[in-house]
């Protein structure tokens, strides 16, 4: 038998405080195959930066095109001003063969790419050929060729007609075998490729145009670029011309920080979304004075030095990005810069006056955690400095004391709980920010959340992290942080594209981090773009126009998570609904989040005080048949959002609500019906 619950609702008691639309904000970071993910072009080491990965001297991402026997490769210092290296391949004259190099990749089509190449090549080479094959059928999907002009280096442009798509192709950039001979003698058939790169006509920016138009509906509100990569990051190497910029080792998670995504492409990203920006500075190897350039370098005139570097690079008019945070996971070891709370809260000061000193209307974010001895220090020390303490959540089974031989049930029952961790996490920062005068103007930002079943390095099978249980957690924070959005403002969701936990937005088959993953393009579905279980969840809660908070009243079954260590909360009797509600500005529609975190069916019925609503609700409803469904490159649409009417009438009866299953039910105002 289904069991009942009953929901009241006081529509009468809007909150004072109205839900920063910051709250449902997203995180990018150079993680992993984050940037890789979400650019748009689908060559990897377009600079040739990589360490040769075989015996010839070949650029880590490409191989040898030739046909010919004698064909010579290696790897020289690069254009003036270029980063990376340049690839030297010298063709010999009685090869008569094809020769330059290759590299796999995915293409859409029929789609037309804009090719940029940075050569030289000895007089006697007139041309080459850039070439889009099928790698399975060799069939040629595309070819331009690019009129060699010079010994010296320069830049050529070109465009590339892709006549299909294919997830199996291979780029290839060569003198053809019918190029007119020479003579076979010294300094013949050099060619020397400094940069290579394709970008398809519909990206935005340097974006992929998926990414972008996936990203609009979650109405993120703020954008955050951060991350543990951003310690060790110097920003001034991230403007400019791009192929003058320098190739930054990423200290934090090993290759190359992308050096195509920097401040103007951030903002440029942000701009494109209507969202605003929030900037981490590198307080770890960086320094208060070089946060301040940055601020000026974003919202300086153009008559101040760095706003006219800013101007220069092609954006006379200020950024005024207002938001920016001093430090990120300070407290970790895996952090650049690591130290105690104190040290900190002291770095924290000086950043804080250089960077006010340089824009005093920014708004400042510090670096806080879910151990209250380090915000306690950092609030002591630093509070009157800063508008907003950080918090990062990622609960994760370990709180618990489980692994994964533990029941799956049990697993599943300890995630749904994790939002009354994050319920903890909030209620005890806030006591601490509260209990002096000097730092109750402080309020909360969690600019990391997301689910985390295993360490990350030890994880087999499911991307756990892509499921409909994982929807169900996010769903119940979500829920957690707008009850408590009277200090909690501004929330980041991790990561927005691939990445770490594997972003809520899946471009190709690179699940998240299963040992690193299955090589890109095993499924034969790379150019497959699609949305996690989580990406219905925050772009249903983003999208309802929620304002106002309304009190809850929630009489319902209970469900019990079996810790192994001991929790400063109780988990022997937690409500199997989590429910929210709120209304929009005017209060003519009232909105119920329903997280039904039980592994059974509830009847709900409703009980809305001081509103008379319309003859019809609308219920919108992500579920599944279990708690681990996925969406993948094979079932991209397995878990979507559905929405249905529902005769508000029935409500008075009971309307069932399936297990694991999250729901938003937006209630309109009948006649004379107000909030």
């Amino acid at each position: 038998m289904t069991a009942k619950a009953t929901v009241t609702v006081d529509c009468s008691r809007a909150s004072a405080h109205t839900v920063n639309p910051y709250l449902f904000g997203h995180f990018v970071e150079d993680i992993r195959d984050h940037m890789e993910a979400m650019l748009a072009f689908p060559l990897k080491d377009m600079d040739f930066e990589s360490e040769s990965l075989t015996k010839a001297e070949i650029s880590g991402s490409w191989t040898a095109y030739t046909s010919g026997r004698n064909t010579q490769y290696a790897l020289e210092a690069p254009a003036p001003r270029h980063s990376g290296r340049a690839q030297r391949i010298r063709v010999m004259s009685d090869d008569e063969a094809d020769a330059g190099l290759a590299q796999k990749a995915a293409l859409k089509g029929p789609m037309d790419y804009a090719v940029k190449v940075v050569a030289r090549a000895s007089v006697e080479l007139r041309f080459l050929y850039v070439e889009a094959a099928d790698r399975r059928t060799e069939e040629v999907l595309g070819r331009t060729r690019i009129e060699l002009a010079g010994h010296n280096w320069r830049q050529y442009e070109a465009r590339l007609s892709v006549s299909r798509a294919c997830a199996d192709a291979e780029i290839r950039i060569y003198v053809p075998a019918d190029h007119p001979r020479w003579p076979d003698h010294v300094s013949t058939g050099m060619l020397w490729l400094d940069h290579v790169s394709l970008l398809p006509e519909d990206s935005a920016g340097f974006v992929k145009r998926e990414v972008i138009e996936m990203t609009r509906p979650l109405n993120a509100g703020m954008m955050r670029i951060s991350g543990n990569y951003i310690s060790a990051y110097h920003w001034e190497h991230g403007v400019g011309p791009v192929l003058e910029r320098p190739v930054m080792y990423n200290e934090a998670w090993g290759g190359w920080t992308s050096k195509y995504f920097g401040t103007d492409e951030f903002i440029a990203f942000c701009r494109e979304l209507g969202v605003e920006p929030l900037v981490s500075v590198n307080d770890g190897s960086g320094t208060p004075e070089e946060a301040a350039l940055w601020i000026e370098y974003c919202n300086g005139g153009a008559d101040t030095p760095m706003g006219a570097k800013r101007a220069a690079n092609g954006h006379p008019e200020p950024y005024n990005v207002r938001y920016w945070e001093i430090g990120n996971e300070v407290w970790g070891q895996w952090q650049v810069g690591t130290c105690t709370a104190e040290r900190f809260a002291e770095r924290c000061v000086a950043f804080a006056k250089a960077m006010k000193a340089a824009d005093p209307s920014i708004v400042l974010l510090a670096c806080g955690h879910y151990d209250q001895e380090w915000n306690k220090a950092v609030l002591d020390i630093a509070g009157e400095h800063f508008d907003y303490l950080t918090l990062h959540l990622y609960h994760g089974l370990g709180r618990f004391g489980m692994d994964r031989n533990t029941p799956p049930e049990e697993r599943y029952k300890a995630m749904a709980a994790f939002s009354e961790w994050t319920r903890e996490d909030i209620r005890r920062t806030t006591e601490n920010i509260r209990r002096n005068a000097k730092t109750s103007h402080v309020k909360l930002a969690v600019t990391e959340y997301n689910t985390m079943y295993y360490p990350n390095t030890i994880r087999r099978g499911l991307p756990n992290e892509h499921t409909l249980g994982a929807a169900v957690a996010n769903a119940a924070n979500l829920n957690e942080m707008l009850r408590g959005s009277d200090s909690v403002h501004i929330g980041s969701f991790s990561d927005l594209v691939n990445g770490w936990l594997g972003g809520c937005i899946r471009v190709g088959d690179y699940y998240a981090d299963q040992f690193r993953g299955k090589l890109p393009g095993w499924s034969g579905r790379p150019l497959t773009v699609y949305g996690t279980p989580t990406y219905e969840v925050l772009k249903l809660y983003a999208g309802r126009g929620i304002k106002r908070m309304l009190p809850v009243d929630t009489v319902c079954g209970t469900f019990s998570v079996r810790s192994l260590k001991p929790a400063p909360i109780a988990l022997d009797a937690l409500p199997d609904l989590d429910v929210a509600a709120g209304t929009n500005e005017d209060g003519s529609v009232v909105t119920l989040f329903i997280v039904n975190r039980s592994l059974q069916e509830r009847r709900v019925r409703l009980n809305l005080q001081h509103f008379e609503a319309a003859g019809e609700t609308i219920l919108h409803e992500i579920t599944g048949e279990a708690y681990d469904d996925i969406n993948s490159v094979f079932e991209p649409e397995r878990i979507v959002c559905a929405s249905r009417t529902v005769p508000a009438a029935a409500w008075r009866d009971g309307c069932a609500l399936r297990p694991f299953s999250v729901y938003a039910l937006e209630i309109r105002g009948g006649a004379g019906g107000s909030a």
